[in-house]
């Protein structure tokens, strides 16, 4: 579908660390950004769309923002063409409010679901008029192909370079096509977090008091969840979402093995397999929770805005999400939904999870290359943008490590998640998204895979063999 935009002036108004400035009347509690190890990426993101939400009149700020020096967008009139992704409402937000700030900016934009993206990108990147500025569903091949801008330049004009090192090293890549360092060819708008939220009063009903410790105890309250009638986890499974029961694999995957060789290949290093002992209890665990009845009857045919409208109208005692949902969920369940990390499979372990950045690029023959990386130079740097990466987006804003964090209302699910963000990152246990391996790994591997394991049709073992066998086959063409 496509929307052109033209957005007028007035005012308004992101894992490593921690951060929101509410729109609420209630006190607003600032939490302390944190520098952690953590890979600068979720979701997983990455990978999945989130709900829209209405967001509460900003705060007003200056309508006319002054010009930085370096590459910018100029005085004259511009139209930057854009692509995002259907169910994000934060890159929109965004960009109304550059226009507020910059009115000589417009937009052109069109929008997908991620898993068409997927396939589409592509033509679009190599197309005679391609974006300025694009969601970027997966990135390795796009670069490989010579698609992408190098925004080394760029990172170097607007002291990226100097940012905390983790939050560009996802987005970079080598000249042998491993991603992780090298040249730079995207920049997140926000950093997010995953991990599992959950229904506080349906929780209480099975005695939960406290976020479980270990696997084991999260899977007994699984199973009073079955026991009591309650529906254990939402979750959704359509193609048109992409299977997302990847997010429990991928926990469970972390919970009972290092998340080093995930990373590994996920980053496509030599050798790399997803095919692991530990991978393989993980897996298992996985099935044993389908074959229990833990996950929706129909799950295949649930879409994502599906399972996040049922699981806010109380229908789940858990769901494995990422903060990007915040706004929604806060919405429509006020004061009832929670945040924990996934456990681990040891009692004192530390915590693992998928932290993402929504990761953005811009096309190697865009027109206006130098506004695109001035937007996201200024997503990152601007207070009202960083305040809508919190607000809207419910993820740290990222940027430079002295920045100014917004501050987050005491209680909410987004103080929540935001502070988590700090455990898993001393930890050390970051992972990017099993579904970002490759640019189809997660519509030809993951999802038919975990949908057959649903249908009876596939077990553990079977599932890691075929994705593995998919992954070889995509990176060796």
């Amino acid at each position: 579908m496509k929307k052109k935009s033209v957005f007028g002036s007035l005012a308004s108004l992101l894992v490593l660390a921690s951060i929101l400035l509410s729109s609420c009347g209630t006190p607003a509690t600032p939490v302390t950004p944190v520098a952690t190890d953590v890979p600068a990426t979720a979701i997983p993101a990455t990978a999945v769309p989130a709900t829209a939400i209405p967001v509460a009149p900003a705060t007003e700020v200056p309508t006319v923002a002054p010009v930085a020096a370096g590459p910018s967008c100029g005085t004259d009139p511009v139209v930057l063409k854009a692509s995002f992704e259907t169910g994000f409402d934060l890159p929109f937000k965004l960009s109304e409010e550059f226009t507020k700030q910059y009115p000589n900016v417009t937009w052109d934009i069109s929008q997908d679901q991620f898993a068409n993206l997927i396939t589409t990108t592509p033509l679009v990147l190599a197309s005679d008029n391609p974006p300025d500025l694009l969601r970027l569903p997966t990135m390795v091949s796009f670069a490989k192909d010579g698609l992408l801008k190098n925004m080394d330049d760029y990172a170097k004009a607007f002291g990226w370079d100097k940012w905390p090192v983790p939050q560009l090293n996802q987005n970079r890549m080598s000249a042998d096509g491993i991603r992780g360092s090298g040249t730079l060819y995207a920049m997140g708008l926000n950093y997010s977090l995953t991990g599992i939220f959950y229904n506080k009063k349906l929780a209480a009903q099975i005695g939960m008091t406290e976020a479980p410790k270990t696997v084991a105890e999260f899977e007994a309250l699984l199973a009073k969840a079955k026991t009591a009638g309650l529906q254990p986890i939402m979750e959704w499974g359509s193609a048109k979402s992409g299977m997302g029961l990847a997010f429990p694999l991928q926990n469970l995957m972390a919970a009972f093995g290092p998340v080093g060789p995930i990373n590994e290949w996920i980053y496509q290093k030599p050798n790399a397999t997803i095919d692991t002992p530990t991978n393989l209890i993980a897996a298992q665990h996985l099935e044993s929770w389908i074959k229990n009845g833990y996950f929706p009857s129909d799950i295949n045919a649930i879409e994502y805005t599906d399972a996040a409208a049922r699981f806010t109208k109380g229908e789940g005692v858990f769901t494995f999400n990422g903060d990007w949902q915040n706004a929604g969920y806060e919405a429509g369940m006020p004061g009832n939904v929670g945040f924990f990390l996934m456990p681990p499979a040891v009692a004192g372990d530390g915590p693992a999870a998928m932290s993402a950045p929504l990761t953005f690029g811009i096309a190697a023959n865009a027109k206006h290359a130098d506004c695109a990386a001035f937007f996201l130079n200024w997503v990152a740097t601007n207070e009202a943008a960083r305040q809508i990466d919190v607000t809207v987006g419910g993820s740290n804003p990222g940027g430079p490590a002295d920045a100014t964090m917004p501050a987050v209302t005491a209680g909410s699910v987004t103080n929540e998640t935001l502070a988590a963000g700090p455990v898993m990152g001393k930890a050390g246990n970051s992972m990017d998204f099993i579904a970002n391996a490759t640019s189809s790994i997660f519509a030809q591997g993951w999802t038919p895979e975990l949908q057959k394991m649903v249908g009876g049709q596939q077990d553990a073992a079977g599932l890691l063999k075929a994705v593995q066998a998919e992954y070889l086959r995509e990176i060796s063409q």
